[in-house]
């Protein structure tokens, strides 16, 4: 449904904004709601800023974000950063998921700085997804990027779509695990990343 001319909210900075907060508006309405009372004058305006910043992933550039950050290093153990917090949106009804990412791979004489993993997971998040589709694509992400012996990622997370609607399930949490490479073909690797991320799975 096309947002009404007089529901564009004035000032917006860009048009993309402005027609996001016109369709706010409108929803509000549609909903049964008084867009012009006090309470809700600024709603559409804050909920097309919550949403830009929640969505910022699709406007980051990964290769950036790595550039420089890829150092020779003749280390082969595995490299393990867990417990990175994540919020995404769920892309079939808008609600939120949260929880933890554990990351690890074994180098293959490149390393990456520590602090670009939890960027890497946190520009796939920021994005409408499904939590099996964010587990691949960190996976294949730090796979593509580092060319190591293996990757593996580990999600656990809680969707409010479980909780606030339909099954209401406020207590599941749901795992998901991506092993690429060395974590795929061996069961000692994947132990020992499961192991120092304190998982028996």
């Amino acid at each position: 449904m096309e947002p009404s001319a007089h529901s564009v909210i004035p000032g917006a900075k860009s048009s993309d904004t402005q027609q996001m907060e016109a369709i706010v508006y409108d929803l509000l309405k549609l909903l049964g709601e008084n867009s012009e009372r006090e309470g809700l004058l600024r709603t559409p305006k804050r909920v097309a800023a919550s949403l830009k910043y929640l969505t910022q992933g699709y406007r980051q550039d990964i290769q950036k974000i790595l550039n420089n950050a890829i150092f020779q290093e003749p280390y082969s153990e595995m490299v393990v950063v867990r417990d990175i917090e994540i919020f995404s949106l769920c892309e079939h009804h808008l609600l939120p998921f949260y929880g933890k990412a554990h990351v690890a791979y074994i180098p293959n004489g490149r390393i990456i700085g520590l602090s670009k993993i939890p960027r890497v997971v946190e520009v796939f998040a920021k994005r409408l997804q499904v939590q099996e589709r964010l587990t691949m694509q960190i996976a294949n992400c730090l796979m593509d990027a580092l060319r190591p012996c293996g990757v593996g990622v580990v999600i656990e997370a809680f969707h409010l779509c479980m909780a606030m609607r339909g099954v209401e399930k406020s207590n599941a949490f749901t795992v998901t695990s991506a092993m690429l490479g060395s974590f795929l073909n061996s069961e000692r690797a994947r132990g020992e990343f499961l192991s120092l991320i304190g998982k028996k799975y």
